[in-house]
């Protein structure tokens, strides 16, 4: 991975290496935790002041109960809200032309695909509203990389570390928590900024049937454009109207991308020696100085492993989102196309910049450490589009019936083994609906873990 999950660094740390270059240094006789602070100098003693000091420090956030979680969310909220600062509120023009808008495109892609409708409303989102309304999936996605970092504190320090250190461990806990809050925060308000949708990222991360667009961030990328404001408004509505259809009507889709997510960042692993290395040189009376506890929250401290695990999530999360995307692109392409002269230029547009890693893809990398790219999306689009001339939109997306039914990473470079399967070589209709019949049933018997 060439992105650390938030909370990661690489690199050397002066001020971590000093006391090594200290020749003071070492264990001596009365250092019970066998050398872990630099020159055996720590009084014991200063446990209560330091505990007393750090109490105050975390009071702020501990009486709200937010800040006891892998993530302290109340703080990354009040960071990302000051990075993003004033923020007036839409005009009711704007908003009103959004809602046009969606429903024109509505209309435009129920003649290209048998999904109907998905959004129950439109909305024009501030970054302030964005970070409100998606916070709630920021947090599926990045408790499993918090909660397994936090757990590997007490593994980390000796024996006799364990046993005297247990108040500190909480506490490094809730500082692990403000500290991945804090990254958290930066990268939420620069991302707010930048995306053009809730659906911008290919994942669902506002409320279902909620079409967002965000106004400030479609300005900002019209400028540099040829086409209309207007034709770049309506394209981006058709392409989240699109992902809501998805979503809205393939009730395992939202499911399936979470669950990818989440295998992948519970499939890291933690290299110990990171660890050890900073229990060796940590002194607990420096947590006392704020600048000390600032320098203290951005050591990397932690370096992450690839894990087969995390190779398997990650070809089924990249190939679910190049199916999901080379979906939205070719109904999008076939409502607008002869309607909006802009739409393949668009469409190419948007493409180089999720292949590029534009700032959705970056930011997302930082957070999860996972780049979330649909590398395969101009050949999953190639797949539809054939298809649909192979076997009309209909067949088309009843393919989306089933998970064992979609292409797999596979078929997106060879489709026409899978076109073939489709009109009738190695999978019949009646395999599809045999297939279709039998998750039905599963799920008529309670056994569906959908919610």
């Amino acid at each position: 991975m060439a992105d650390l999950p938030f909370g990661f660094s690489a690199g050397d740390d002066p001020e971590r290496d000093k006391g090594k270059k200290d020749p003071g240094s070492g264990s001596g006789p009365n250092d019970p935790f066998g050398g872990a602070f630099p020159g055996g100098q720590f009084d014991m003693s200063q446990l209560g002041q330091i505990f007393s000091t750090l109490g105050e420090m975390f009071s702020g956030t501990a009486t709200s109960g937010a800040g006891a979680g892998p993530v302290n969310y109340d703080l990354a909220r009040q960071l990302a809200s000051k990075s993003i600062g004033f923020v007036a509120p839409v005009p009711e023009q704007t908003t009103s032309a959004i809602n046009d808008a969606v429903r024109l495109a509505e209309t435009w892609l129920d003649g290209v695909t048998p999904l109907p409708a998905g959004t129950t409303r439109s909305v024009a989102w501030t970054p302030t509203d964005w970070i409100d309304n998606t916070m709630d999936t920021w947090k599926r996605l990045c408790d499993p990389v918090a909660e397994q970092i936090s757990t590997v504190w007490a593994q980390a320090l000796p024996e006799e570390a364990q046993a005297m250190a247990g108040p500190l461990l909480a506490m490094m806990s809730q500082m692990g928590g403000m500290a991945f809050g804090s990254q958290l925060g930066q990268a939420l308000g620069t991302l707010s900024r930048e995306v053009l949708t809730s659906t911008d990222i290919g994942l669902p991360l506002g409320p279902k049937g909620v079409a967002a667009l965000m106004p400030e961030a479609i300005e900002s990328l019209a400028e540099g454009l040829e086409q209309p404001r207007s034709e770049v408004v309506t394209f981006l509505a058709a392409r989240e109207a699109a992902h809501h259809r998805l979503f809205s009507h393939v009730p395992w889709l939202a499911t399936q991308l979470l669950n990818a997510v989440e295998a992948f960042a519970k499939g890291t692993k933690i290299d110990m020696s990171g660890i050890e290395e900073f229990a060796r040189d940590f002194n607990p009376a420096s947590l006392t100085d704020p600048s000390e506890m600032e320098q203290l929250l951005n050591q990397g401290i932690f370096e992450p492993k690839a894990t087969p695990e995390q190779t398997a999530a990650l070809e089924r999360l990249e190939t679910l989102l190049a199916l999901i995307e080379g979906w939205v692109q070719t109904v999008v392409s076939d409502a607008l196309g002869d309607r909006i002269p802009g739409t393949a230029a668009l469409s190419e547009m948007l493409r180089r910049r999720r292949a590029t890693g534009g700032p959705a893809e970056q930011t997302f990398a930082t957070l999860v450490g996972l780049e979330l790219r649909p590398r395969k999306m101009r050949e999953a689009a190639a797949l539809w589009e054939k298809l649909t001339q192979a076997v009309g939109s209909d067949a088309r997306d009843g393919v989306w019936g089933h998970p064992d039914l979609l292409p797999s990473a596979s078929d997106l470079d060879e489709p026409a083994g899978f076109i073939d399967r489709m009109i009738g070589g190695d999978t019949t209709t009646s395999e599809l609906d045999s297939a279709i019949e039998a998750a039905l049933n599963e799920g008529d018997e309670g056994t569906d873990p959908r919610p």
